[in-house]
């Protein structure tokens, strides 16, 4: 099987380990390239990098036997519990945002069986969710138990010189020249958090491709004023 959904729920390409600068996560992200632990539970605010990195799980075992599903609990009302019959089959079946199906029974029954299954054959589980497995609003203390089979790791926030790294590794995988001073002009005049910085990036290619100049101070003034 590929590594997504029949329902069009796939991997971003620049979803990868490549292009994620770990900072303080590094045992993390060790721990997801190295696949040896059955069940990994990771928890972390927005912007932590919990998607991008069940995305890079599920991209670096798509060519291997059983391949990988990413599973985004964000679109659960346009998916159903009843997907998660037959996923351990496959190698890895990663689940995205876990909290928005606390205290859904059909979710968490099917969450449930599916770990009793993912056991039995081997299949890997990795959850992410915006807190740890005892807060988390889980209604089926079995459920609970089962998200911490395996090791439970908070994706801890960058400071802001790991979030210059950070962006400058995500402008080189684009092809861009991020220099320290406009990498810090953004953070200066951006909001802090990953998920927006990244959008400022993002914006900037297209602007600075349509516009056929270079990443400067100026330019990059320029357009954080126009964007919405």
């Amino acid at each position: 099987m590929s590594a997504q959904l029949p329902l069009g729920v796939g991997l971003r390409d620049g979803a990868t380990f490549d292009n994620f600068f770990a900072g303080p996560n590094t045992e993390v992200v060790l721990q997801l390239e190295r696949g040896n632990e059955p069940f990994l539970f990771l928890w972390g605010g927005a912007g932590s990098g919990r998607s991008h990195l069940l995305q890079a799980a599920c991209h670096r075992v798509s060519g291997e036997s059983g391949g990988a599903v990413y599973l985004p609990l964000s679109k659960s009302t346009e998916l159903a519990p009843e997907m998660l019959e037959g996923l351990e089959t496959m190698a890895l079946v990663t689940v995205d945002d876990l909290q928005q199906v606390a205290g859904h029974t059909g979710w968490e029954v099917g969450l449930f069986h599916l770990y009793n299954r993912a056991r039995e054959s081997g299949c890997r589980i990795v959850v992410a969710a915006d807190a740890p497995p005892g807060p988390l609003g889980i209604s089926l203390p079995d459920l609970r138990s089962r998200l911490s089979w395996g090791p439970v790791y908070q994706l801890l926030p960058l400071v802001d010189a790991d979030k210059r790294v950070a962006l400058q590794l995500r402008a080189h995988h684009r092809g861009m020249e991020l220099s320290d001073e406009v990498a810090n002009y953004i953070l200066r005049r951006s909001p802090r958090d990953l998920h927006s910085l990244f959008s400022v990036l993002e914006h900037l290619d297209r602007a600075s491709l349509a516009a056929q100049r270079r990443l400067t101070v100026p330019f990059v003034r320029e357009q954080l004023a126009i964007m919405p």
